[in-house]
């Protein structure tokens, strides 16, 4: 992907809050990953609504930074690609497994997923902003059998071969969320195909599911599963909440996800309605 213009860049930064250090480092990454996921929320609204996903980095740009939406893991890990592009970041995208839900490792999903691997001073480094409640809040060292703390729980990678299993620790116990190859790029024929079968298959819960989630500054997590909302605290807490008409739908999308939904919540209001 092209690296983003000089304007387009900061009004990134001030879509994400950032002010803080631009270097090429290991710090920055790990800070840029958190910025990013606490401010641009996963959701998948275009497709419920049955617009395209395009992957063109212009149209990622005016939908997520201009437009002040958010998007799924093409859209976010896209950008995201752009950004440390434009940092000077040695960065490629690479393609996972979704494993949510399934537990037997014979079993090899389609590789539907991206995310983002980054080379800095001859070490490997793993960022995703793009998986929902477990995008991550801090970039991570691509090294085998090592617990690695994030803001937002522990994650590590359980390598079987040419299987990576990355994993988060869910409930004290280690869960595989996806599977990926670390010498295998996704390339943008591959890219295309799967954002073309994860927004249109009646296979992927995207086509008839309302899902957008944001990691919390403090450590928590908010979600919003058709009209259930649910949030976390830093402790582990959960509340849940019913949302009951559209003009609710809209101050949550707005003041807890942050997005600019004005024109899009009285359809997505009917659309939800309709599939439940």
């Amino acid at each position: 992907m092209d690296s983003l213009t000089d304007p387009l860049f900061d009004a990134y930064l001030q879509r994400i809050n950032y002010k803080g250090p631009l270097n090429p480092d290991a710090q920055t990454l790990s800070a840029l990953t958190r910025a990013h996921s606490q401010s641009i929320a996963f959701e998948n609204i275009d497709i419920l609504l049955g617009r395209e996903i395009s992957l063109q980095p212009e149209d990622i740009a005016h939908k997520l930074i201009t437009l002040q939406r958010g998007g799924y893991c093409f859209e976010q890990n896209l950008l995201f690609l752009c950004v440390l592009q434009h940092l000077g970041f040695m960065v490629r995208p690479g393609g996972g497994r979704v494993r949510l839900g399934v537990t037997d490792r014979d079993q090899v999903p389609a590789r539907t997923h991206l995310f983002c691997f980054i080379d800095i001073n001859g070490q490997r480094w793993f960022s995703d902003v793009g998986f929902g409640s477990y995008s991550l809040t801090a970039a991570l060292q691509l090294e085998p059998q090592v617990a690695q703390y994030t803001p937002h729980g522990e994650r590590r990678f359980d390598p079987v071969g040419q299987r990576w299993f990355y994993q988060g620790l869910v409930n004290d116990q280690w869960q595989d969320l996806y599977e990926f190859n670390p010498d295998e790029v996704m390339h943008p024929a591959d890219q295309k195909v799967a954002n073309w079968y994860t927004q249109t298959h009646s296979d992927t819960h995207f086509t008839y599911r309302l899902s957008v989630s944001r990691a919390l500054a403090g450590g928590g997590r908010v979600a919003l599963l058709n009209r259930r909302f649910r949030q976390v605290d830093e402790n582990g807490n959960e509340s849940l909440v019913e949302i009951t008409h559209a003009k609710q739908l809209a101050d949550v999308l707005e003041d807890v996800f942050l997005l600019n939904a004005a024109a899009v919540a009285k359809p997505l209001w009917k659309k939800i309605r309709s599939t439940e």
